[in-house]
Protein backbone atom coordinates (compact mmCIF):
# COMPACT_ATOMS: atom_id res chain seq x y z
CA UNK A 1 0.00 0.00 0.00
CA UNK A 2 1.90 3.46 -0.95
CA UNK A 3 1.55 5.84 1.76
CA UNK A 4 0.26 9.31 1.11
CA UNK A 5 2.63 12.06 1.03
CA UNK A 6 2.91 14.54 3.93
CA UNK A 7 2.80 18.43 4.45
CA UNK A 8 3.46 20.34 7.46
CA UNK A 9 1.13 23.17 8.15
CA UNK A 10 1.63 26.14 10.36
CA UNK A 11 -1.29 27.25 11.75
CA UNK A 12 -1.87 31.36 12.39
CA UNK A 13 -5.50 32.56 12.98
CA UNK A 14 -8.62 32.94 11.22
CA UNK A 15 -9.94 30.26 8.45
CA UNK A 16 -7.07 30.00 6.25
CA UNK A 17 -4.93 27.49 7.63
CA UNK A 18 -8.49 25.47 8.05
CA UNK A 19 -9.16 25.66 4.38
CA UNK A 20 -5.38 24.77 3.62
CA UNK A 21 -5.54 21.70 5.94
CA UNK A 22 -9.21 20.53 4.40
CA UNK A 23 -7.54 21.55 0.29
CA UNK A 24 -4.42 19.66 1.38
CA UNK A 25 -6.85 16.24 2.90
CA UNK A 26 -8.91 16.39 -0.14
CA UNK A 27 -5.52 16.53 -2.54
CA UNK A 28 -3.94 13.59 -1.03
CA UNK A 29 -1.81 14.88 1.86
CA UNK A 30 -1.36 13.37 5.15
CA UNK A 31 -1.38 16.49 7.21
CA UNK A 32 0.94 17.47 9.99
CA UNK A 33 -0.24 20.78 12.20
CA UNK A 34 1.70 22.87 14.10
CA UNK A 35 -1.02 25.28 15.71
CA UNK A 36 0.51 27.82 17.35
CA UNK A 37 -1.19 28.58 21.17
CA UNK A 38 -1.47 32.00 21.07
CA UNK A 39 -3.10 32.28 17.20
CA UNK A 40 -4.86 29.31 15.90
CA UNK A 41 -8.61 28.33 16.70
CA UNK A 42 -9.22 25.16 18.14
CA UNK A 43 -11.56 24.00 15.78
CA UNK A 44 -8.13 22.30 13.98
CA UNK A 45 -8.53 20.25 16.27
CA UNK A 46 -11.88 19.03 15.45
CA UNK A 47 -10.50 18.60 11.39
CA UNK A 48 -8.98 15.31 9.91
CA UNK A 49 -5.46 16.48 10.40
CA UNK A 50 -2.33 13.22 10.61
CA UNK A 51 -1.57 15.00 14.14
CA UNK A 52 -1.96 18.41 15.91
CA UNK A 53 0.93 19.90 17.47
CA UNK A 54 0.48 22.71 20.29
CA UNK A 55 3.41 25.07 19.83
CA UNK A 56 4.04 28.50 21.53
CA UNK A 57 4.92 31.27 19.31
CA UNK A 58 7.88 31.32 20.33
CA UNK A 59 9.21 27.65 20.39
CA UNK A 60 10.57 27.49 16.68
CA UNK A 61 13.11 24.88 17.87
CA UNK A 62 10.39 22.30 18.98
CA UNK A 63 8.82 23.11 15.62
CA UNK A 64 11.89 21.81 13.72
CA UNK A 65 12.20 18.85 16.44
CA UNK A 66 8.03 18.19 15.80
CA UNK A 67 8.62 18.23 12.11
CA UNK A 68 11.87 16.29 11.74
CA UNK A 69 10.14 13.85 14.50
CA UNK A 70 6.99 13.75 12.01
CA UNK A 71 9.32 13.36 9.06
CA UNK A 72 8.20 16.60 7.28
CA UNK A 73 10.03 18.14 4.74
CA UNK A 74 7.49 19.93 3.14
CA UNK A 75 5.25 22.55 4.83
CA UNK A 76 3.15 26.05 3.99
CA UNK A 77 2.18 28.57 6.16
CA UNK A 78 -1.23 29.79 6.46
CA UNK A 79 -3.44 32.43 8.76
CA UNK A 80 -2.27 35.66 10.19
CA UNK A 81 0.44 35.95 13.12
CA UNK A 82 -0.22 39.38 14.54
CA UNK A 83 2.44 41.38 13.71
CA UNK A 84 2.01 43.26 17.56
CA UNK A 85 2.82 39.33 19.16
CA UNK A 86 6.80 39.57 18.70
CA UNK A 87 6.58 42.12 20.52
CA UNK A 88 4.86 40.87 22.94
CA UNK A 89 5.24 38.97 25.95
CA UNK A 90 6.17 35.56 24.39
CA UNK A 91 9.50 33.72 25.47
CA UNK A 92 11.28 33.22 22.27
CA UNK A 93 13.76 30.05 22.57
CA UNK A 94 17.33 30.59 22.06
CA UNK A 95 17.10 29.36 17.74
CA UNK A 96 14.37 32.49 17.60
CA UNK A 97 16.10 35.44 19.94
CA UNK A 98 19.22 34.25 17.77
CA UNK A 99 17.16 34.93 14.55
CA UNK A 100 15.60 38.26 15.95
CA UNK A 101 19.00 39.55 17.19
CA UNK A 102 20.22 39.21 13.61
CA UNK A 103 17.49 40.90 11.96
CA UNK A 104 18.01 44.54 10.78
CA UNK A 105 14.15 45.59 10.79
CA UNK A 106 11.63 43.55 12.03
CA UNK A 107 9.01 43.69 9.72
CA UNK A 108 6.89 40.81 8.46
CA UNK A 109 9.17 40.13 5.68
CA UNK A 110 12.06 40.18 7.43
CA UNK A 111 10.88 37.76 10.00
CA UNK A 112 9.09 35.21 8.17
CA UNK A 113 11.82 35.00 5.30
CA UNK A 114 14.44 34.67 8.06
CA UNK A 115 12.18 31.84 10.00
CA UNK A 116 11.91 30.34 6.21
CA UNK A 117 15.27 30.47 5.50
CA UNK A 118 15.86 28.30 8.99
CA UNK A 119 13.48 26.00 7.72
CA UNK A 120 15.13 25.41 4.69
CA UNK A 121 18.89 25.10 6.66
CA UNK A 122 16.89 22.26 8.14
CA UNK A 123 15.62 20.41 5.16
CA UNK A 124 12.01 21.82 5.52
CA UNK A 125 11.34 24.17 2.23
CA UNK A 126 8.53 26.10 3.00
CA UNK A 127 5.86 26.47 0.18
CA UNK A 128 3.24 28.76 -1.39
CA UNK A 129 0.58 29.14 1.10
CA UNK A 130 -2.13 29.71 -1.66
CA UNK A 131 -1.19 26.41 -3.88
CA UNK A 132 -3.80 24.44 -2.33
CA UNK A 133 -6.06 26.75 -2.91
CA UNK A 134 -6.02 28.52 -6.70
CA UNK A 135 -9.61 29.02 -7.29
CA UNK A 136 -9.98 31.10 -4.11
CA UNK A 137 -7.66 33.92 -5.71
CA UNK A 138 -9.29 37.01 -6.68
CA UNK A 139 -9.83 37.21 -10.57
CA UNK A 140 -9.86 40.94 -12.10
CA UNK A 141 -13.26 42.51 -13.04
CA UNK A 142 -16.03 43.63 -10.19
CA UNK A 143 -17.18 40.83 -8.40
CA UNK A 144 -20.56 42.22 -6.84
CA UNK A 145 -23.37 43.23 -8.59
CA UNK A 146 -23.10 47.45 -8.22
CA UNK A 147 -19.88 48.45 -10.16
CA UNK A 148 -17.81 51.15 -8.49
CA UNK A 149 -19.16 54.79 -8.95
CA UNK A 150 -16.33 57.40 -10.59
CA UNK A 151 -15.81 58.60 -7.19
CA UNK A 152 -14.45 55.33 -5.77
CA UNK A 153 -12.79 54.63 -8.74
CA UNK A 154 -11.17 57.61 -7.99
CA UNK A 155 -10.43 56.19 -4.59
CA UNK A 156 -9.06 53.31 -5.54
CA UNK A 157 -6.63 54.18 -7.99
CA UNK A 158 -5.34 56.97 -5.43
CA UNK A 159 -5.08 54.50 -2.61
CA UNK A 160 -3.33 51.79 -4.61
CA UNK A 161 -0.61 54.57 -4.72
CA UNK A 162 -0.17 55.09 -1.75
CA UNK A 163 -0.71 51.18 -0.58
CA UNK A 164 2.06 50.28 -3.39
CA UNK A 165 4.55 53.09 -2.17
CA UNK A 166 3.94 51.85 1.91
CA UNK A 167 4.09 48.36 0.90
CA UNK A 168 8.01 48.69 -0.44
CA UNK A 169 8.74 49.42 3.84
CA UNK A 170 6.32 46.07 4.72
CA UNK A 171 4.34 48.66 6.61
CA UNK A 172 1.24 47.32 5.88
CA UNK A 173 -1.51 46.28 2.77
CA UNK A 174 -4.34 47.82 3.97
CA UNK A 175 -5.17 51.67 3.56
CA UNK A 176 -8.47 53.89 3.81
CA UNK A 177 -9.75 56.57 1.07
CA UNK A 178 -12.19 59.53 1.63
CA UNK A 179 -12.15 61.87 -1.10
CA UNK A 180 -8.65 61.27 -2.76
CA UNK A 181 -7.66 61.85 1.13
CA UNK A 182 -5.68 58.92 3.39
CA UNK A 183 -7.26 58.56 6.10
CA UNK A 184 -5.88 55.71 7.53
CA UNK A 185 -3.00 53.38 7.00
CA UNK A 186 -2.29 49.92 8.40
CA UNK A 187 0.65 48.93 10.35
CA UNK A 188 0.52 46.55 12.75
CA UNK A 189 -2.95 46.19 13.98
CA UNK A 190 -4.51 44.77 11.12
CA UNK A 191 -6.81 45.44 8.03
CA UNK A 192 -10.18 45.10 10.36
CA UNK A 193 -8.76 47.43 13.11
CA UNK A 194 -7.50 49.83 10.63
CA UNK A 195 -10.98 49.90 8.91
CA UNK A 196 -12.58 50.41 12.40
CA UNK A 197 -9.79 53.43 13.07
CA UNK A 198 -10.80 55.25 9.80
CA UNK A 199 -14.58 54.60 10.87
CA UNK A 200 -13.76 56.03 13.87
CA UNK A 201 -12.10 59.03 12.52
CA UNK A 202 -14.76 60.10 10.17
CA UNK A 203 -17.37 59.76 12.50
CA UNK A 204 -15.36 62.54 14.57
CA UNK A 205 -15.61 65.15 12.15
CA UNK A 206 -17.65 68.08 12.73
CA UNK A 207 -20.94 67.37 11.08
CA UNK A 208 -22.11 68.66 7.77
CA UNK A 209 -19.40 70.76 8.11
CA UNK A 210 -16.72 68.63 7.13
CA UNK A 211 -15.72 68.67 3.44
CA UNK A 212 -15.23 64.90 3.27
CA UNK A 213 -17.30 62.31 2.02
CA UNK A 214 -18.25 60.08 4.83
CA UNK A 215 -18.02 56.94 1.95
CA UNK A 216 -14.99 55.52 2.69
CA UNK A 217 -12.56 53.40 0.30
CA UNK A 218 -10.50 50.20 1.53
CA UNK A 219 -8.20 49.51 -0.77
CA UNK A 220 -6.40 45.82 0.01
CA UNK A 221 -3.46 45.08 -1.68
CA UNK A 222 -0.13 42.81 -2.42
CA UNK A 223 2.90 44.08 -1.36
CA UNK A 224 5.28 44.94 -4.65
CA UNK A 225 7.53 42.12 -4.17
CA UNK A 226 4.55 39.94 -2.16
CA UNK A 227 5.98 36.81 -1.18
CA UNK A 228 3.29 33.81 -1.70
CA UNK A 229 4.89 32.01 1.17
CA UNK A 230 3.30 34.18 3.85
CA UNK A 231 1.29 36.98 4.85
CA UNK A 232 -1.08 36.93 1.93
CA UNK A 233 -3.62 38.93 1.57
CA UNK A 234 -6.82 37.66 2.73
CA UNK A 235 -10.51 38.64 3.17
CA UNK A 236 -13.53 37.60 4.75
CA UNK A 237 -17.10 38.08 6.13
CA UNK A 238 -15.72 39.78 8.52
CA UNK A 239 -13.94 42.48 7.02
CA UNK A 240 -17.40 43.29 4.91
CA UNK A 241 -19.05 43.29 8.15
CA UNK A 242 -16.60 46.05 9.97
CA UNK A 243 -16.62 47.67 6.36
CA UNK A 244 -20.36 48.12 6.69
CA UNK A 245 -20.00 49.87 10.37
CA UNK A 246 -17.54 52.04 9.43
CA UNK A 247 -19.15 53.19 6.03
CA UNK A 248 -17.13 51.77 3.59
CA UNK A 249 -18.64 51.29 0.54
CA UNK A 250 -15.81 50.03 -1.67
CA UNK A 251 -13.71 47.36 -1.42
CA UNK A 252 -10.53 47.40 -4.14
CA UNK A 253 -8.05 44.32 -4.48
CA UNK A 254 -5.09 42.60 -6.34
CA UNK A 255 -6.23 40.07 -9.12
CA UNK A 256 -4.50 36.94 -8.66
CA UNK A 257 -2.58 38.03 -4.83
CA UNK A 258 -5.90 38.00 -2.46
CA UNK A 259 -7.93 35.37 -1.33
CA UNK A 260 -11.38 35.93 -1.03
CA UNK A 261 -11.52 33.17 2.59
CA UNK A 262 -15.55 32.37 2.27
CA UNK A 263 -15.88 32.51 -1.39
CA UNK A 264 -19.45 33.61 -2.36
CA UNK A 265 -20.01 34.18 1.17
CA UNK A 266 -17.92 37.27 0.76
CA UNK A 267 -20.06 38.51 -1.98
CA UNK A 268 -23.30 37.36 -1.07
CA UNK A 269 -22.61 40.12 1.72
CA UNK A 270 -20.77 42.71 0.19
CA UNK A 271 -24.42 42.92 -2.10
CA UNK A 272 -26.17 42.78 0.92
CA UNK A 273 -24.93 45.99 2.09
CA UNK A 274 -24.37 47.61 -1.27
CA UNK A 275 -20.46 47.49 -1.10
CA UNK A 276 -18.70 47.09 -4.33
CA UNK A 277 -15.34 45.15 -4.68
CA UNK A 278 -13.16 45.58 -7.96
CA UNK A 279 -10.21 43.70 -8.76
CA UNK A 280 -7.12 45.11 -10.65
Amino acid sequence: MTSRPKLGLIAGNGRFPLLVLDAARAQGYDVVVAAIKEETFPEVERRDAAAVHWLSLGELSKLIETFHREGITRAVMAGQVKHKQIFSSIRPDWRLAKLLLSLTTRNTDSLLGAVANVLADEGITLENSTALLEPLLVKSGVVTKRAPTAAERANSDYGRKVARALGQYDIGQTVVIAEAACVAVEAMEGTDATIERAGQIMRSLAGDASTLSRALTVVKIAKPNQDMRFDVPVVGIKTIEVMRAAGATCLALDAGKCLLLDGDGVRDAANQSQITIVVD
